[in-house]
């Protein structure tokens, strides 16, 4: 069995996900676990727990024979390019400038944009077509912008839903660190409940004025979420109806066969 490992590297976490190759470019994902970042660990730590956590699906090193990378944390990238070349054998297929991906960017300076927005904006158009918004609710939520020529033509960046609740809680020093999730009802009856209902029902209000604003520009736009968080916040929206949560890695899937016989390592 030929078997691709991509390996999506946010701020927050590092998500595995594992592509058997012999169903071709449309192969769908056959498993995937989420770890937490931390710019610490080494690449042993990251290679050893990746190892358990295949095994534990019944998957062996020697079946994974490529490996393809989305990272937005630099101090990660040789860790990772030394995880795949030391327990897989392979060198890895690192996204970054230069990539084939069949998106233009037309942004002020291509280079700036980060790779698991690119990522996402390729999966999207292969989905869902274009033109497209792309909501990404990580450390971030990001807003991606491709118009019907699937021409990436920015976005918007917001603090992520958990940023928000975690600068509440500090700086508000009578105010309790309180989980995210949808509150029981609008009108809490407790400082807990009314701090659930004003993160959540204020982040849904951000995400929809953003949608509504930017489905002004672009009417015919369909929306797409992912992120850790896609599923907590987008069913409540106004606007978003598909939720994707592999997003990422199907992009990394997919541009991992668009760049077969190019060279690129």
């Amino acid at each position: 069995m030929s078997l691709l490992l991509a390996v999506d590297v946010g701020n927050t976490n590092v998500v595995l996900g594992i592509y058997d190759l012999s169903k071709g470019p449309d192969s769908p994902l056959v498993c995937s676990w989420r770890l937490a970042t931390s710019r610490e660990r080494t690449a042993d730590e990251y290679g050893v727990s990746a190892l358990a956590l295949m095994r534990h699906q019944g998957i062996e090193a020697g079946q994974i024979k490529h490996v393809a990378i989305s990272c937005v944390v630099p101090p990660l990238h040789p860790i990772l390019m030394s995880l795949a070349k030391n327990y897989f054998g392979v060198d890895a297929f690192y996204i970054e400038p230069g990539v084939k991906t069949g998106v233009k960017v037309l942004i002020d300076n291509p280079a700036e944009l980060g790779a698991d927005r690119l990522v996402n904006a390729v999966a999207g158009i292969e989905k869902y077509g274009a033109p497209l918004i792309v909501v990404d609710f990580g450390t971030a939520t990001t807003f991606d912008v491709i118009n019907a020529k699937k021409e990436y033509l920015g976005g918007l960046i917001c603090p992520g839903l958990k940023i928000s609740a975690d600068a509440l809680f500090q700086r508000a020093s009578r105010l309790p660190r309180v989980e995210i999730a949808e509150p029981e009802r609008l009108v809490g009856r407790n400082t807990v409940q009314a701090m659930q209902s004003g993160i959540f029902y204020g982040y849904v209000g951000m995400v929809d004025g953003i949608l509504d604003r930017l489905l002004d520009e672009c009417p015919e736009a369909k929306i797409a979420a992912t992120g850790g968080l896609g599923h907590v916040i987008a069913p409540h929206t106004k606007h978003i109806r598909q939720i994707a949560p592999d997003l990422t890695l199907d992009g990394l899937r997919i541009l991992w066969f668009r760049n077969q016989g190019s060279g690129r390592k």
